[in-house]
C-alpha cells in the first residue's frame, strides 16, 4: 500500500521477539513494518517517522508500558501523533482490560491469537474509517479544518469562553494575490502556494486553537484565551513573513500581499461562534488594501543564561510531566507573578 510513492509503515511494540516476528509476518505483506521493544523507544519512534500510519502495541512492557504510550499519543500536541490508530494487542482478554484500554484512547483491541485474515482485514477497515473521518472533517489541500467542523470547534470555545468569562479572538486572513496567482500560475502551482502558507499558519499556532480554510483564499483562526491584541500582533507577523516569501514562477516574482480582521468577545457581545466569524470577516472586507507590513519588532536582547534557559523550556516535551504537571504550573506561575512587579 503506497501513499504518493512512499509505503506506509506499521509499527508493533512489544517486548517479546517472537510476538513481534509474529505480526511482521502478517502485516509485511501490505506495509513496511519497524519494530520497538518498549513504550520509550515507541515513543520515539512515532514523533520522529511522519510516515508511521498506525500502531500496535502490547500493554505490559518495560521503561513504559502501553497505557502510558497511549497517553502520551493521545495528548500530543501534533494532529499526526494525535489522530494515529493505535490496536492494543493483547493476550488478556478480560473484559476490564479491553475497556481500560478503550478509555485509554485504543482504537483497536486485538488477541495476540488472531489469525492474518483476521488482522489484515480489521487493519484495512481501520484505516478506511480514519481516512473518512479525516475527510470529514479536514480540507485534503491544506490539512486546516473544514469549515462546517470549524464551526463545531468554535461552538465549544464560545461556550466555554461565555461560561467562564475568558478570552476568545478570532482572525481571518485573506490572500489578496490568490486570484491574480491563479492567472498567472495556473492551479497546481496556486495550490502548492495555498499549502504552505497553511503549513506556516500551523507551525505558528498554539496546539489548542483552531484553524480552517474558510474560502480559497481565506484562513480562519479561532484562538481562546487571547485577546484582539494578540491575535492581531500573531496576524501582523504573519503577514510581514508572506510579503517576505521569496516564490518565483517562470521568472516572475510572485507576491503575496495579505489582509487582516479582528473580532473578539471583549470588543462587544456575539450570541454564537458565527456571530464573531461573521465580524471578523465583515473587518477584513473594511480592511484597506493591502500593504506592507512593517517588520515586527525585534525582541529584547536577554542576558545569555536566561535566553538559554528559556530556549531549552521551549524546546521541552511536556506531554509526559503526568502528575508532576501542577507543581511545574506553579512554578510557572510564581515566575510569572515575578515579572508583573
Amino acid at each position: 500500500m503506497t501513499t504518493a510513492g512512499v509505503q506506509k509503515r506499521v509499527l508493533v511494540v512489544d517486548d517479546s521477539k517472537f510476538v513481534r516476528t509474529t505480526f511482521k509476518s502478517i502485516l509485511s505483506t501490505a506495509f513496511a513494518v519497524r519494530e520497538e521493544a518498549d513504550g520509550e523507544a515507541a515513543w520515539d519512534a512515532v514523533a520522529g517517522d511522519p510516515s508511521i500510519v498506525m500502531v500496535f502495541t502490547d500493554l505490559d512492557m518495560p521503561r513504559l508500558n502501553g497505557f502510558g504510550l497511549l497517553q502520551r499519543i493521545r495528548s500530543a500536541g501534533e494532529a499526526r501523533i494525535r489522530e494515529l490508530p493505535v490496536v492494543v494487542i493483547s493476550g488478556n482478554e478480560e473484559p476490564k482490560t479491553k475497556e481500560r484500554a478503550k478509555q485509554a484512547g485504543a482504537t483497536d483491541f486485538i488477541a495476540k491469537s488472531a489469525d492474518a485474515p483476521e488482522v489484515l482485514s480489521r487493519i484495512d477497515n481501520l484505516l478506511r474509517m480514519v481516512s473518512a473521518a479525516r475527510t470529514a472533517t479536514h480540507d485534503p489541500l491544506t490539512g486546516t479544518l473544514t469549515p462546517h467542523y470549524l464551526v463545531t470547534e468554535g461552538r465549544k470555545h464560545h461556550a466555554h469562553a461565555r461560561r467562564h468569562g475568558s478570552e476568545l479572538s478570532v482572525m481571518a486572513l485573506r490572500l489578496d494575490s490568490y486570484a491574480e496567482i491563479l492567472r498567472s500560475a495556473g492551479k497546481e502551482i496556486t495550490d502548492v502556494i495555498v499549502a504552505r502558507i497553511a503549513k506556516l499558519i500551523l507551525s505558528k499556532v498554539r496546539a489548542e486553537d483552531s484553524v480552517a480554510r474558510t474560502a480559497d483564499d481565506t484562513f480562519m483562526v479561532i484562538s481562546a484565551g487571547s485577546t484582539a491584541a494578540q491575535v492581531q500582533a500573531f496576524g501582523e507577523r504573519l503577514r510581514h513573513e508572506l510579503a517576505e516569501a521569496k516564490v518565483t514562477h517562470r521568472g516572475q516574482l510572485l507576491k503575496f500581499p495579505s489582509r487582516l480582521g479582528v473580532a473578539s468577545l471583549a470588543q462587544g457581545p456575539a450570541d454564537s461562534i458565527e456571530d464573531l466569524m461573521r465580524l471578523a470577516l465583515r473587518r477584513l472586507d473594511a480592511a484597506p488594501a493591502a500593504a506592507r507590513p512593517p517588520a515586527p519588532p525585534s525582541p529584547p536582547r536577554l542576558p545569555p543564561e536566561l535566553e538559554a534557559a528559556l530556549a531549552q523550556l521551549e524546546r521541552a516535551d511536556w506531554s509526559g510531566l503526568g502528575p508532576a504537571a501542577p507543581h511545574v504550573m506553579q512554578r510557572l506561575q510564581r515566575i510569572a507573578a515575578k515579572l508583573k512587579r
